[in-house]
């Protein structure tokens, strides 16, 4: 029955989106075929906004890029892993970066929002940090322009490892075994915030995700994707919209939008990238994420707030609607309150459509992340 569901509702799909020039696909095994092609230029048009710049179709991961003033190698990125996982980068010496992005929970840490010093909490969720290598910009917020600016906010932050910066540095400095690991990693055994940055980013950059099953189909593998899958993928470019945001082999944009999760009015209410810029336009928005590995990096969104990745298509699937508390309408306040991204609206999808578009989700992901975590230096 399910199956022949899937069969009825790509026959309906297909027959929405002939293309003259590609041909008519008319059946769920002639979409099988044509995507596992992995070549753009044979498959559905996709449905995007005439407002979309820069699109660049879904598929593989490109090749990291390291920067010119911090280039890879081996020893850098050994030290850098040793700082990750060292928690005398924060004032308790309980907490390091990955407390919050635990390698075997696809380095994020499955939880609405990350308990920092003194158990606090902030108001965002912890990104995965797989495959951050392929952000412009980082956090929510897109407040840290690079990874190696990134590397510091933690540790400075209250909410999270509270350390002063300087102090930081000192207590890695006083370390007798770390000495060493500097001279091989920058030539010199001087231990500044320059270098633990620069080491911590270059860590960060070799966490990539292993080859998915969506990478094996479209290698040429049709066999790799069930019916319910390769609707789901095409649903992902046409009807779900999905690819207007989450576009590239990285499956982001690396743009920012309002996805209607302000909270406006309530105490999680959260500006996002206006916090950043200071511009109106700006309220509500926030870092598309990428969705490789998105199966494993629960609960979603900025906020944690849905526990499912169901929960999350069922509420794009209603237009994404904004929670705004009326007492403020009519006030000063309500020129603060922001519009949902055009790009979101109302999808119509069916209960065996969001089945599939979630089937399709699951392929993002490449298994097993884990590593050993280092011996530190004493």
């Amino acid at each position: 029955m399910q199956k022949l569901s899937i069969l009825c509702l790509a026959l309906l799909l297909l027959n929405s989106c002939k293309e003259t020039e590609k041909g008519e696909y008319t059946a769920i095994a002639q979409l099988r075929m044509v995507y596992a092609t992995g070549e753009p230029e044979t498959w559905p048009a996709p449905h995007l906004d005439s407002s979309i710049t820069n699109f660049k179709e879904i598929g593989h991961l490109e090749e990291v890029s390291f920067p010119e003033d911090n280039p890879y190698s081996k020893e850098k990125a050994d030290l850098g892993k040793k700082l990750f996982f060292d928690p005398r980068l924060s004032v308790s010496g309980q907490i390091a970066c990955a407390s919050c992005h635990n390698s075997e929970l696809a380095w994020t840490d499955n939880i609405t929002r990350s308990f920092g010093h003194d158990r606090k909490t902030g108001k965002r969720n912890a990104m995965t940090i797989m495959n951050a290598a392929f952000a412009h910009e980082l956090f929510w917020d897109g407040r840290a322009s690079s990874l190696e600016e990134q590397a510091r906010f933690p540790i400075a932050d209250p909410v999270e490892m509270n350390e002063q910066l300087n102090l930081a540095v000192d207590k890695i400095a006083e370390v007798a075994g770390y000495k060493p690991l500097f001279k091989e990693a920058f030539g010199k055994d001087t231990i500044s915030l320059e270098f633990i940055q620069k080491a911590i980013a270059t860590f960060e950059r070799t966490l990539i995700s292993r080859t998915s099953k969506f990478d094996r189909f479209i290698d040429g593998r049709p066999d790799q994707f069930s019916d319910e899958e390769v609707l789901g993928l095409h649903l992902f470019r046409t009807k779900a919209r999905c690819i207007n945001c989450h576009n590239s082999g990285y499956f982001s944009d690396n743009q920012y939008h309002n996805d209607g999760q302000v909270l406006f009015g309530t105490k999680d209410e959260d500006f996002g990238r206006f916090h950043v810029t200071g511009d109106t336009a700006d309220i509500g928005k926030f870092r598309t994420p990428t969705l490789r590995e998105v199966a494993r990096t629960g609960p979603w969104m900025h906020n944690g707030h849905f526990p499912s990745l169901r929960d999350v298509i069922e509420f794009y699937n209603l237009g994404n609607p904004q929670v705004v508390q009326k007492r403020y309408l009519g006030t000063p306040r309500d020129s603060l309150i922001p519009e949902v991204s055009p790009l979101l609206q109302k999808l119509g999808l069916t209960r065996d459509e969001m089945n599939a578009l979630e089937a399709f989700l699951k392929t993002l992901s490449s298994g097993d992340t884990r590593i050993h975590a280092p011996q530190l230096p004493e």
